[in-house]
């Protein structure tokens, strides 16, 4: 803090005596004239301090003319000593050094955001500070003397007798005992009335009446942020349609007090007209994000001017940086608005005319979001707010919060029930309709079906046994080109019925009507099969098919369907064999771990691109590779071996590299002995 050498005057003092100092500089400040400065820790109170400046008080006098600093330091020796905050000696600087004033001014300044007003007075008063005037100096040190020759000596209180009355000793207790248990009281009469009833206006009237009268408060108010959740039209009545007024007039909020402005005493003849509209749409997206109003005010009588009726002009800025602060549970107590907002002219002019000389704000927060702010003013003069009044009005405003809240579910409650109505009104006829649609496209889809079956299956059954049986005749009866056409016949009569058969066995999976026939085999014997039937593909292809088999025997003994179990190898293999150049190599793993069977299918082919690999699965999707054109196919092969691999509860996971190769493995846990549909 204050590290100049120079000083007129330094060593502890008593409090008090602390203080008369402090209010012989005030009185001397009253005699430079108008353009001076007077400045205490008061102004610190509505903004968050360092812990060094929250135990340092002071009084700072600045002008042209005459320029003072007493400071003082509470030493945590002494809090220690003194214990509950209560300090008999304070550690007093007085200086007229300017340069130790300048400084000083300057670590005051930038505690204030710099775009606010305090910031850029305190910058001005720092620029005007001139050595002080001999005459006023002089004047100075003759008050100052007078003072200290005109002080009583300090007279020796003797201790209380001990056979003294005790009333007398105990009275001061026992009055704080029953304020406070009337405080508990007046606590649990909100309370139970917030429990009893949702109707939110009555509480709110209700519980700041109460309070007002019990704390002897000469205006309490409820004041709402705009972007509150609560729906305004509840408060219409009461605010006397200060929403719209507010929008109308271009509200705006202070830097350092957001929204307790408790409106501008200027009043706007035109604010009822038709006429009056918001600017732009800017204006209404800042009144939306920072603006409000008061919903409930409570007075003492009716000589204290009513701030209902009053509209904000041009003393505040359209964003503020106490949100965050009340939003974390920050109270604003001020004693005496005459010294907290000594450099804010235009606010301390507004709070004058308003009647505000104290006021203490208290936030109202649910579901850790800021609705609005308690606010309580004494109007003639300072006051200075005890813990058992700041304790009250905070307890009230929590409880005012729960009952918000419960409003707010009350309505969210109704709202939705009638949207749920219209909802199952709406969704019963989606529904008949729904199940109406399905019906008819499961009967066209059976139809399909079974026609499917019946017009494709029975000719290609003709088609692959005619053509089989040809193949079959001796050699001399066909010639080489006709046997030829056979083949190509029987082949892809083969690849049609492998086609259609898939498709129908994906359509049956989808429809929910495949059933696993679940039996106990062998995986090793599955696994050979499934090689022994591709092997002479494997060898035409020039391909090495490898059955790499790393199973303990004595885990050999699987439960699963294992027909499908095979297919679902014979596709991966066949599908790896496709895409795997001449004089590639094709893996079929298997192992066991715990209750589940892997198989792994490795091939050295072609890879597949990252970007690719999430179409691998789709129906009807096939890659574009160079091995395209040489093999055609419906891209169903894939599809129905994740659909049966699904059917199992089991999963698929794939790697691939382009240009090297890829791995498919396959994770099928065993299953009950039932069938599983």
């Amino acid at each position: 803090m204050l590290s100049s050498p120079d000083l007129s005057f330094s060593r502890t003092l008593p409090i008090v005596v602390f203080n008369q100092l402090g209010e012989l500089l005030e009185q001397m400040a009253q005699t430079v004239g108008s353009a001076v400065l007077i400045l205490t820790e008061a102004a610190l109170v509505r903004i968050c301090i360092p812990v060094e400046w929250q135990r340092q008080r002071f009084t700072l006098v600045v002008s042209e003319q005459f320029s003072v600093l007493l400071v003082g330091t509470f030493e945590q020796e002494s809090r220690e000593r003194e214990g509950q905050g209560i300090y008999s000696e304070i550690n007093a600087q007085l200086t007229f050094n300017l340069e130790a004033i300048a400084s000083f001014v300057c670590e005051l300044r930038d505690l204030f955001e710099c775009d606010s007003y305090t910031h850029q007075n305190l910058e001005r008063y720092q620029q005007i500070i001139r050595p002080n005037d001999a005459t006023l100096q002089s004047q100075f040190t003759l008050l100052l003397l007078e003072y200290l020759l005109t002080q009583p000596n300090q007279e020796i209180i003797a201790p209380p007798s001990p056979v003294g009355p005790a009333v007398y000793i105990c009275q001061p207790v026992e009055d704080a005992l029953k304020k406070q248990i009337s405080q508990e009281r007046l606590l649990n009469q909100v309370t139970t009335q917030i429990r009893k009833s949702l109707d939110l206006p009555v509480i709110m009237a209700t519980a700041i009446t109460q309070v007002r009268e019990f704390l002897e408060l000469d205006r309490l108010v409820i004041y709402k942020f705009a972007g509150s959740q609560v729906n305004s039209k509840q408060y219409q009545s009461d605010s006397i349609s200060l929403n719209e007024t507010a929008l109308t007039t271009g509200m705006e909020l202070s830097v350092s007090e957001p929204a307790e402005i408790y409106f501008s005493i200027h009043e706007n003849n035109e604010q009822n007209s038709p006429s009056v509209s918001v600017n732009n749409q800017t204006l209404l997206e800042d009144y939306q994000q920072y603006g409000g109003y008061i919903v409930y005010e409570a007075r003492a009588r009716d000589a204290i001017t009513s701030v209902l009726n009053y509209t904000e002009k041009n003393c505040f800025v359209r964003t503020s940086q106490c949100w965050e602060k009340y939003q974390q549970g920050f109270t604003l107590a001020v004693d005496d608005v005459e010294k907290t907002y000594a450099l804010e002219e235009c606010l301390l002019n507004f709070l004058r005319e308003c009647q505000v000389r104290a006021k203490f704000a208290a936030p109202i927060m649910f579901e850790d979001k800021l609705w609005g702010l308690l606010i309580a003013h004494q109007c003639d003069e300072p006051h200075q707010w005890n813990d058992s009044e700041k304790t009250l009005l905070v307890a009230i405003a929590e409880q005012l919060a729960i009952a918000i809240h419960q409003a707010e579910l009350m309505q969210t409650l109704t709202q939705e029930k009638q949207n749920l109505e219209q909802r199952v009104i709406e969704r019963t006829m989606a529904l008949r309709d729904a199940l109406l649609a399905a019906e008819a496209a499961s009967r066209i889809r059976s139809e399909f079906l079974a026609t499917i079956s019946h017009e494709l299956l029975t000719p290609l059954t003709y088609v692959i046994g005619m053509s089989s049986t040809l193949l079959r005749w001796p050699l001399g009866e066909l010639s080489q080109r006709q046997r030829g056409y056979l083949q190509t016949i029987h082949d892809s009569g083969e690849h049609l019925l492998a086609m259609i058969n898939d498709i129908l066995d994906l359509s049956q999976i989808e429809a929910g009507k495949t059933a696993l026939n679940i039996s106990e085999f062998s995986l090793v014997n599955v696994a050979e099969n499934a090689v022994k039937s591709l092997r002479k593909k494997a060898t035409s292809e020039q391909i090495n098919l490898i059955l790499d088999l790393q199973i303990d025997p004595r885990r050999d003994r699987f439960t699963a369907d294992a027909k499908r179990v095979e297919q679902i190898l014979l596709n991966l293999l066949t599908n790896a064999i496709k895409f795997t150049p001449e004089s590639g190599s094709v893996t079929l793993r298997l192992w066991v771990e715990d209750d589940s069977a892997i198989f792994q299918v490795e091939d050295t082919g072609i890879g597949i691109p990252e970007e690719q690999l999430p179409l691998l699965f789709e129906k009807f999707q096939q890659l574009d590779t160079p091995y395209r054109r040489r093999y055609e196919g419906t891209g169903l092969g894939l599809a129905l071996t994740k659909q049966l691999i699904e059917l199992h509860r089991g999963r698929i996971e794939v790697e691939s590299t382009v240009s090297i190769g890829s791995i498919f493995t396959v994770w099928i846990p065993t299953q009950a002995v039932r069938v599983v549909s």
